[in-house]
C-alpha cells in the first residue's frame, strides 16, 4: 500500500514537473500601438500568463484596447464579429472559437491579466494577436511565435 502511494505520489510530481507557466507582458498607448510586433513562447509551455497595459490616457471607451489570439487566416473574420459584437461584449463575439484568448477592454492606466493554456497552439502554427476595438485591428496587430 505504501509502495503504491509513492509511486502515486511520483507519478503526480512527474506530471507537474512538465507543466510550464510562461509570462508575457505587452503594452498599448493612446497611438494606436502595441509596444511589440511579435511575442515569442518557448515549445515546453503549457499556460500563458498575458499581461496587457495600457499606457495612454484616454478612456476605454475612446481609445480601448484589448489583445485577441486567434490564428492569422482567421485575424480579419474575428475582428468584424468581433466590431458587430459591440462594447457590451468586448468587441469579441461571444463563443467564438477561433478566439484562442482575448483581454478585456482597458483604457489609458489600466492593465488587464489573462490565463491561457497552449494546448489549442500548434509549434510552428501561424497566430495573430491583435485589438479589436473598432478601427484598431488593421495597424494595432503582431505575431505570436510558439515553439
Amino acid at each position: 500500500m505504501q509502495t503504491t502511494l509513492l509511486l502515486l505520489s511520483g507519478l503526480l510530481l512527474a506530471g507537474a514537473a512538465q507543466a510550464k507557466t510562461c509570462a508575457l507582458t505587452i503594452g498599448s498607448n493612446d497611438q494606436m500601438q502595441f509596444d511589440q510586433a511579435e511575442l515569442k513562447l518557448a515549445a515546453d509551455c503549457t499556460t500563458v500568463e498575458l499581461t496587457l497595459k495600457h499606457t495612454g490616457t484616454l478612456p476605454a471607451t475612446a481609445m480601448g484596447h484589448n489583445w485577441v489570439l486567434t490564428e492569422t487566416s482567421a485575424m480579419r473574420s474575428v475582428a468584424l464579429a468581433g466590431m458587430n459584437a459591440g462594447a457590451a461584449a468586448g468587441y469579441v463575439k461571444p463563443g467564438d472559437e477561433r478566439v484562442l484568448a482575448a483581454t478585456p477592454v482597458i483604457g489609458g492606466g489600466a492593465s488587464s491579466k489573462i490565463s491561457f493554456s497552449t494546448a489549442k497552439l500548434t509549434k510552428g502554427g501561424d497566430y495573430s494577436f491583435f485589438c479589436s476595438f473598432p478601427g484598431h485591428w488593421n495597424v494595432m496587430k503582431g505575431k505570436l511565435v510558439f515553439g
